[in-house]
């Protein structure tokens, strides 16, 4: 299990760094340093720290996914635990097994690797990060739900988060480190887009192909290879076209069972597993799991495909991780047309619309209707254009890389004791590669709250925890905000680790005169703002053309 099995002139770049040094880069250095001075011969450069450290997490990350296990299969302990408490250890395997999956990729990956390259770098931070968030969130479901496994599983938790971010510390130092030599070496003079760039979207002839589709009657349709090659730009790559409708008309009823139709763990180059869900209303709960990979799931337009449930966190039975009315965890995930509701309404707090944990996930003329914790962008890299969200409290959080662009952003009217947040970033790590970007989109308020402004203070964003990370970038920000835009969460935590910034917005909620003091929110000036375009923050420019949606990988002009 090889860390950094590169090429020799790759690791060649590395020079020698003492332990001590290289463990400055990670939130822990203390326990950094005790990992290193307990093997026998003590690895002399970055590269070898880096290998050291992931293989000690995987080891733990098996050993935390066994022991989780255990606590679920004994049937003894089980029967003395409450709903909630089960379902967090649900959440706590799942995200467990994921962690162990995530880190096995990173060393196959790295191991076939013959040099190291941005790409490389960007998905081995990327799903580090979410190891850290993927633990972090089990500890915060089995807390939440008050469970007494919590002190028993609170300090092997803790023990394995700490590794986890030092991996994480040493991984991203040591690639840095290795990137910035050979740009060094090469002249290169990095990436600093200057202008927004789109693709264009030949998907809308697709789109209409498929709602005239003369197929409904077979048992699927057959791929249709670079449908659209006849025109200029790449085209949408089809593997196979399924049509659902809940009047038992065509393939499925059901999106539950299109999904479960699909091929296990598919290549990009296989194509898109196309869902077609019909006009109608869809009450089921829906998971998209991590091995059904590259589905697309296309409906007829916002409130005329429309996915709905109601779990919430304040009935007891659900944690905020499993309360969704859809979940996604396959990667390459795409959604066009689709409207996501939680309907558990204000006065049952966190109910999740839309859990996304896909990586390179997108989500094109969507729209997601709740109230507390609409969507919850969990971890990995995100992309979502031309959507509608709606809410209350914290109604757009989670850890992930998300960017939102020509988005309406909508804050609902809430319960008479609650303020409206618009964000809450969940970044726990300063080595994560994570935040929400939102740019060029409208952040106004929902008729039932526009009705009554006074009301409601509403906030831009407060920080869910020490590192969050947000910015608002060349948006339209209406009165609703109040003037000093974001808001606490508990006292100072996190006021001075925290990033919340603000680049060249607009409108009457825009005026920054009597914004926040805090050492963490700043007025960004073009080149800090560049770091959160798509190009930058993402790297979508690799991705999203796959995708045919359009988008701007840099600031405006």
């Amino acid at each position: 299990m090889l860390f950094l099995a590169v090429s020799t002139s790759a690791q060649s770049s590395s020079s020698p760094q003492s332990p001590s040094a290289a463990c400055r880069s990670t939130l822990y250095p203390k326990l950094c340093r005790s990992i290193f001075s307990s093997i026998r011969f003590s690895p002399s450069d970055p590269y070898s720290y880096g290998k050291f450290s992931v293989k000690q997490s995987l080891k733990q990350a098996r050993k935390m996914s066994n022991a989780i296990s255990n606590y679920l299969t004994h049937n003894k302990r089980r029967s003395y635990m409450s709903q909630a408490e089960v379902g967090a250890l649900d959440d706590c395997h799942q995200l467990s097994q994921l962690n162990v999956d995530y880190l096995e990729s990173i060393s196959a990956e790295l191991k076939l690797a013959e040099s190291l390259n941005d790409l490389l770098v960007e998905r081995v931070q990327t799903l580090l990060s979410a190891i850290v968030t993927n633990q972090q969130t089990c500890y915060d479901g089995l807390e939440d739900s008050k469970s007494s496994i919590v002190n028993a599983l609170s300090e092997p938790l803790k023990n394995t988060t700490q590794l986890y971010s030092v991996s994480l510390g040493l991984v991203t130092h040591s690639l840095d480190r290795n990137l910035k030599h050979k740009k060094k070496k090469k002249g290169s003079k990095g990436r600093n887009p200057t202008k927004g760039s789109q693709v264009r979207e030949p998907l809308e002839n697709l789109i209409k192909v498929l709602r005239k589709s003369s197929c409904k009657n077979s048992t699927h349709c057959p791929g249709r290879e670079r449908i659209l090659d006849g025109l200029e730009g790449s085209g949408i790559l089809l593997n196979e076209t399924v049509i659902v409708s809940p009047y038992g008309t065509d393939n499925f009823t059901s999106i539950t069972e299109a999904i479960a139709f699909a091929p296990n763990n598919s290549m990009p180059e296989d194509g898109y597993y196309l869902i077609y869900a019909r006009e109608g209303y869809y009450e089921e709960y829906i998971v998209v799991p991590k091995y059904k990979k590259n589905i697309m799931l296309l409906g007829d337009g916002i409130n005329r495909t429309v996915i709905t449930g109601n779990h919430s966190v304040f009935d007891g039975r659900w944690t905020t991780f499993n309360s969704s009315t859809f979940a996604v965890s396959g990667d390459r995930f795409l959604a066009i047309d689709i409207t996501f509701r939680n309907t558990a309404g204000p006065e049952n707090h966190q109910a999740v619309a839309l859990r996304n944990n896909a990586d390179l996930s997108t989500f094109y003329r969507c729209s997601f209707e709740g109230y507390q914790d609409t969507l919850y962008v969990h971890s990995l890299r995100q992309f979502y254009r031309e959507c509608d969200i709606y809410g209350t409290v914290d109604f757009i959080f989670g850890n992930a890389a998300a960017v939102f662009q020509s988005c309406n952003i909508y804050a609902r009217k809430p319960m008479a004791i609650q303020k409206n947040v618009v964000t809450a970033q969940g970044r726990t790590d300063p080595n994560q590669n994570t935040g929400i970007s939102i740019h060029n989109c409208t952040i106004a308020a929902a008729p039932d709250l526009a009705l009554n402004l006074n009301s409601t203070l509403t906030y831009l964003g407060r920080p869910w925890k020490e590192y969050s990370r947000t910015v608002y970038m060349q948006s339209y920000i209406g009165n609703l905000i109040n003037p000093e835009g974001w808001l606490e969460w508990n006292g100072t935590v996190g006021l001075d680790t925290l990033y919340y910034g603000e680049f060249k917005n607009y409108g009457p909620g825009a005026n920054t005169s009597m914004r926040v003091q805090w050492p963490g929110y700043s007025l960004m000036n073009a080149s800090q703002a560049l770091n959160f375009t798509v190009y930058n923050f993402t790297m979508g420019y690799t991705w999203l053309p796959d995708t045919d949606i359009p988008f701007s990988a840099g600031l405006l002009d």
